[in-house]
């Protein structure tokens, strides 16, 4: 059988349905393809979402497409003859479209009980918000986590869409539909997984929680341990305008890298909070004096906790992450590389993005549903 994942990961022999999207959902799929999972994703005629050529779509690398129109008359009937097929579904539409379209829990379950049936949405399938439009930003804003994020005094700083959509979004939804094919296995009876990027998030803020209960933690930007406010815990301009990032938290670590700056006899005692800034400023100073290159190789190596900070271009010529291969390159495209790693059944990025309605005939063949060619275009 003709399959785009990798056959030798550790979800190989798993067929999943990818009703087409964007943001969190691909990518949950596109782990799932990452890990061997045989993903064939759904993609409506026309296209749509966001305006990125589909080539160049990372998160749909290792699937295989096929067009089907759900709003058509057999569209729905088509869909459901893969879900026969498949041990999982994932869809991001708000609630009750699915459900209006005809391929909803209810719908697959009668022609599948075993199937995991996976729902990625941003407010999740109830709730005041359930039905309304959102997107990372306003996910991660409710939750407390975009309030810890930024300086003092300034606007919370936007993590890009990766907080949200990706970690607490995508992430949970692999975990749930994980664990819960464990339990279809095991039982026989498949489930829906409500995958909230709200609830997601929320859930990344525990140790948070409890060092704020333990009065470890104040709830403001810039005034922690872990949000910038320490001084040994933060990024410095360099002479040439780049950033070197410090994480000298324990003691030990914190002597290597005031020796190493060369202010070891300047440098406040660490724990003494009243003179933070004084700290602060003598690290700052220091580090402009000299280049992002220069620093790198004072620190390189060392338990220090210094890293430079580098651009998304510049990641991936990093010696360490070459040497682990940490980004790879599929049909021209550096991408990142699978992630985590085995060591019996090795995950991998073995096709490129893929091409809407390109896997149409193979796709019929090997989930033996011809009336899939009826959509092709």
């Amino acid at each position: 059988m003709a399959v785009t994942g990798n056959g030798n990961g550790p979800l190989a022999g798993v067929r999943v349905v990818e009703l087409a999207g964007i943001g969190p959902g691909p990518f949950a799929a596109m782990l799932l393809a990452d890990l061997g999972a045989d993903v064939v994703r759904v993609d409506r005629p026309g296209g749509g979402g966001l305006a990125v050529d589909p080539a160049f779509d990372v998160t749909n690398r290792s699937k295989r497409s096929v067009l089907v129109d759900l709003k058509s008359d057999g569209g729905p009937a088509r869909v459901l003859d893969l879900v026969e097929r498949a041990d999982v579904l994932i869809e991001g539409f708000r609630p009750g479209v699915a459900e209006r379209l005809g391929v909803g829990p209810a719908d697959c379950h009668a022609r599948n009980p075993r199937l995991v049936y996976g729902r990625m949405t941003g407010w999740g399938q109830e709730g005041p918000l359930a039905h309304t439009a959102g997107h990372d930003i306003a996910y991660i804003a409710v939750t407390g986590a975009l309030g810890m994020i930024g300086s003092p005094g300034e606007p919370p700083a936007v993590p890009a869409n990766l907080v949200g959509d990706y970690a607490g979004g995508s992430l949970y939804l692999v975990i749930g539909v994980l664990a819960a094919l464990q339990h279809a296995r095991s039982t026989g009876t498949g489930q829906v997984v409500d995958a909230a990027i709200v609830d997601g998030t929320a859930h990344l803020t525990a140790m948070i929680h409890g060092m704020m209960a333990a009065g470890g933690w104040q709830d403001r930007r810039g005034a922690n341990l872990l949000d910038g406010g320490c001084p040994f815990y933060g990024t410095y301009e360099t002479s040439d305008g780049q950033y070197m990032a410090v994480g000298a938290l324990e003691q030990q670590f914190y002597d290597t890298f005031v020796e190493l700056l060369g202010i070891e006899d300047r440098a406040p005692a660490r724990k003494d909070l009243a003179r933070w800034g004084e700290l602060r400023e003598s690290v700052a100073a220091r580090f402009k004096s000299r280049t992002r290159k220069e620093w790198t190789e004072v620190f390189e190596g060392t338990d220090a906790c210094v890293a430079p900070v580098l651009s998304l271009r510049e990641a991936p010529g990093h010696p360490h992450l070459a040497a682990r291969g940490t980004f790879t390159e599929v049909g021209g495209i550096v991408q990142p590389a699978p992630a985590p790693r085995f060591s019996a059944t090795p995950a991998a990025a073995v096709g490129g993005p893929a091409l809407p309605g390109a896997h149409t005939a193979s796709v019929a063949a090997d989930w033996d549903v011809p009336a899939l060619l009826g959509e092709e275009r």
